[in-house]
């Protein structure tokens, strides 16, 4: 099943996130409960899962931006877009973007826009079978430390 996570899922979203890039699961703080409540409050804060026996095993975030131009419509932004290692190349990624893709049309959205990480040739791939171009646009990113 595909659908929004829900509010007591955090723990299994941090677990699946060690298949991202993060090497350990952040302690439970202050920060850290303040941050998903925000998160979980937002109505533009959307966190898509795909759970297989109540196992999250892929998830992507999709926020949706009010906007000012395009006749005032947002935009919808993806990022985080994981698979659990052991459920990778079932499609269970594109179940999730594509549940993001309703919830951008539902909101009006004029486009989505993700970035990845990866210069890897199935990664490029995937995305592009998925609907997005890496040649509409170039990406700028600064980290701030």
């Amino acid at each position: 099943m595909v659908r929004e996570v829900y509010e007591n899922e955090l723990i299994k979203v941090l677990e699946l996130y060690l298949h991202l890039h993060e090497e350990t699961i952040p302690e439970m703080t202050k920060h850290l409960e303040s941050t998903w409540n925000t998160i979980m409050q937002d109505r533009n804060h959307h966190i898509i899962v795909k759970e297989i026996d109540s196992k999250i095993v892929s998830s992507c975030v999709c926020v949706i931006i009010p906007n000012l131009t395009r006749n005032i419509r947002p935009y919808a932004f993806i990022e985080n877009v994981v698979t659990h290692k052991d459920y990778r190349g079932k499609g269970y990624a594109t179940q999730c973007l594509n549940y993001a893709k309703e919830i951008a049309i539902k909101d009006n959205c004029y486009k989505m826009m993700l970035l990845t990480g990866s210069n890897e040739e199935k990664t490029l791939d995937f995305y592009g079978n998925a609907g997005y171009n890496s040649s509409d646009k170039i990406a700028f990113i600064q980290w701030l430390e």
